[in-house]
Order: C-alpha cells, then structure tokens, then sequence
C-alpha cells in the first residue's frame, strides 16, 4: 500500500490536506509528522533560512523515509529552499514543496494571478517559485492566521475572502491560496471575487497520485 509522509509546520495544515486525501485518494496511507515550532522561529528569525533549518527539514525527512514513506509531501509553503534540499538528497521519492502542483496548474492559464498568503514570509518565498511568464498579484489576509488561532475559521475566511475580492478588482483572472491552512476559505473567495480558486492541498494530491502511478 502506498505510504505518503505529511510534514507539516503548522497544525492548520493537519486537517485540511488529510480531508483532501480522504476525499481523492483515500487509498494512499498516510503518516503525519507536526512541529508547529518551525514556522515559529522562522517568524522570530526574520524569515531567515539557515543551516540549523535546513538540518531540521533533513532529519524530519529522514525518519519519515525510515518509516517506508513512498512519498514525502510538506505543507507550508515559506521553506521552500529546504525542501528542495531534501529532495535532491532521496531523489528515488517524490518530495513535493506545498505549493509546486499549484503552480503548475495556475501557470496554465492566462493573465494575472492573485496569491493570496495569511503568513508573511510565504509571500516572500513563494513568487520565485512561479514561472518567469506568470503575472503576480499578492496580497497578505493580515490578522487571518491570528484568528484561525483563536479558533475564529468565520474571521479567518471572511479576511482572505475580502483579499480575493480586491485582487478581482485589480484585473487577476483566478485567485491561488497559498497555504494548506487556507484551503477552507476556497468557496468564500471563489463567491467574493467570482474567480476560480487553486488551493494547494487538491493540486498536491493531484499530483502525487499521478507520480507513484506513473
């Protein structure tokens, strides 16, 4: 049976790729691996990627391949030069930022983009991530994580909805969530901005199933 690693860096990110499992490959067997405390320090450092951090996401990846993990797919989407970094070291597995398979599938389409992040050094990692061609519109859903903390999903979805809408107005053809965690404001912001809507967690299954079918 095929055995997928989730690694997440925030508990947010638990649930909504696991309902995207459930619902679309609920199959695969999966194993989830949280510390919450990497997006923590990343936050207190200044979104600075350093040594120690990149030793952290290769030992995560290394218990996780240690397990009989198939495949490793991470959840937060402000590490991507880590994960690259363990994807050359087991590059026998899929090992998938976040955010790749929606990338590949916005930068199908035509015009601008709106990326929409609720964590700040999300939208300084991810745009670099995008094909040179794809037209970038950003906007942080500032206080929307902090409700999602306080346990306040109606707030969180409202203010990255309220984002969706202004990126409308700003001439974008389709809305992208960048974090796993903002999967459950898709429907808010497809009704706010009458856009369509990627979020990460549906293109990452996507995408995972069809390279260990391959």
């Amino acid at each position: 049976m095929t055995r997928i690693a989730l690694i997440h860096a925030l508990a947010h990110s638990v649930a909504p790729i696991n309902d995207a499992f459930a619902r679309d490959w609920p199959e695969a067997t999966r194993m989830n691996l949280l510390d919450d405390s990497l997006s923590a320090d990343l936050a207190a450092g200044g979104g600075v990627l350093d040594g120690a951090m990149h030793a952290r996401f290769a030992r995560l990846a290394r218990y996780a391949v240690g397990t009989g993990a198939h495949g490793i797919l991470f959840t937060c989407s402000a590490f991507g030069p880590c994960i690259e970094a363990v994807a050359a070291e087991h590059a026998a597995l899929p090992v998938l930022k976040p955010n790749e398979a929606m990338i590949d599938e916005a930068a199908g389409s035509e015009g601008p983009l709106g990326l929409i992040a609720t964590f700040e050094p999300t939208l300084r990692s991810m745009p670099a991530e995008f094909p040179a061609g794809v037209a970038l519109e950003t906007a942080l859903a500032e206080g929307a994580l902090a409700a999602l903390d306080a346990g306040d999903g109606e707030t969180h979805d409202a203010l990255i909805a309220r984002q969706a809408a202004k990126l409308a107005a700003r001439g974008c053809t389709r809305i992208a969530l960048a974090q796993f965690s903002m999967a459950r404001a898709r429907d808010a912001c497809a009704q706010a901005s009458g856009l369509s809507v990627l979020t990460t967690v549906d293109s990452a299954v996507r995408k995972l199933r069809g390279l260990l079918a391959a």
